[in-house]
């Protein structure tokens, strides 16, 4: 008999038979080029699985650990303690064990959906964010509000006992400060690019987080990049430059909102690796990001009242002549979706290597800019079209080049 659960973290949670994760939560922070950080963040759910061939009576103990639900098998029926649930089952009634074919099609199933869900969580986030921000032109307003919905989804998950609420050490929180820092200016200037400029520029240049990654990992980690990775940059640089000069949303505050946004979130790499906690006292992952939404919520709120003051009230609104009711849903839900998209983000990387989740970030990224030029019916010239194109092919040369090990010099 196979068990299994679920569990749910402060977005979303979908997952079956994930591989388990390490407890270096710091470590993973690295992984993918484009939601670099967070990628690293994964799903803190694992299940085990056990049958047995006697028929005999047997025991099986379902635990609620830190981890997620995990399934032992006692032998010779005895009962085990636990903080869970403890079923009990014979051999006659356990189920035939699924093939290697069938696991394998259910695994690629749920990858799939995994995939599909990641998309389309990231297309609703960036068509919901857009449309507030260009009924409400107050990006710092609405970055606090997203991080305000999120830091409700880490208290309900900590109160109801969804995921066990951490102890935090004065050194963790030292170490973990300055990524809030940089992670809350990284989401900051990503929202101050999206209202000033089409979405599908704004993640055009999004596209060059490969070249600030090689640029400060080599400035500050010692990290030099190889021929073949310095080779992917070109297309980068260069299809983000014509890209820019034929865009016609084109603004200066949008573009450097949007290099600001590349040079911050890079720089959250950087700090990760360079200021990680010793392993022994690292966090899981769910719990960093956990406090990393927190943290930036706090440091939100005053930033907010000192740049754009109290905004968000039905009264000012209307006085704005805003669909008060229609700005509401909308930041919602678009606060709802970032949050879900990068769960589900976090969960494929936990099945599938970084490389692939690199490449599936790279192809997320063409479908968020062909989809949001049909929704909101960007004009775009061939030109511009070229640029995207060939700055995303070198996102995709990139990801791939990166894995090429340099050879060691020989004696």
């Amino acid at each position: 008999m196979q068990s299994s659960a679920i569990g749910f973290s402060p977005s979303l949670s979908l997952s079956a038979n994930p591989r388990r994760l390490s407890r270096n939560g710091f470590n993973h922070l690295l992984l993918s080029p484009s939601d670099r950080f967070f990628s690293s963040y994964a799903s803190s759910l694992s299940i085990a699985s056990t049958s047995s061939s006697r028929r005999k009576l047997s025991v099986i103990g379902c635990s609620l650990k830190q981890s997620g639900w995990v399934a032992s098998l006692t032998p010779g029926g005895s009962e085990t303690a636990s903080d869970g649930v403890v079923v009990r089952a014979t051999a006659e009634s356990a189920e035939a064990p699924e093939s290697p074919k069938s696991k394998s099609f259910s695994d690629t199933l749920v990858l799939g959906t995994l995939f599909g869900l990641w998309y389309l969580f990231n297309i609703y986030f960036n068509i919901y964010n857009k449309q507030v921000l260009k009924a409400f032109h107050y990006p710092v307003t609405v970055s606090l509000g997203q991080f305000a919905v999120g830091t409700v989804l880490v208290i309900v998950m900590w109160t109801f006992n969804l995921y066990k609420r951490p102890k935090i050490s004065g050194a963790q929180l030292a170490a973990i400060f300055p990524l809030a820092v940089v992670h809350t200016l990284g989401n900051l200037f990503t929202n101050m690019s999206l209202g000033k400029v089409a979405v599908s520029f704004t993640h055009t240049i999004k596209a060059m987080e490969p070249f600030f990654s090689v640029v400060l990992s080599a400035m500050f980690l010692g990290e030099f990049p190889t021929i073949w990775v310095v080779s992917s940059l070109v297309p980068i640089v260069g299809g983000v430059a014509l890209a820019s000069l034929t865009e016609a949303s084109f603004n200066w505050a949008g573009f450097w909102s949007a290099m600001a946004s590349n040079l911050t979130n890079q720089s959250r790499n950087v700090l990760s690796k360079k200021f990680m906690v010793k392993k022994e006292e690292s966090l899981d992952n769910i719990t960093l990001f956990s406090i990393i939404t927190i943290m930036s919520f706090i440091l939100m709120i005053p930033t907010t009242f000192f740049m754009e003051g109290i905004t968000f009230t039905p009264s000012y609104l209307e006085a704005a002549g805003v669909n008060v009711k229609q700005v509401y849903t909308r930041s919602l839900l678009a606060a709802l979706c970032f949050h879900a998209y990068q769960q589900v983000s976090y969960m494929i990387l936990q099945r599938v290597s970084p490389v692939t989740h690199s490449v599936g970030n790279c192809v997320k990224r063409v479908v968020v800019i062909v989809t949001s030029v049909l929704f909101f019916r960007t004009p775009v010239s061939p030109i511009n079209s070229l640029g995207t194109g060939i700055a995303l092919a070198g996102v995709f040369l990139y990801s791939r080049v990166k894995r090429i090990k340099p050879k060691p010099k020989t004696a």
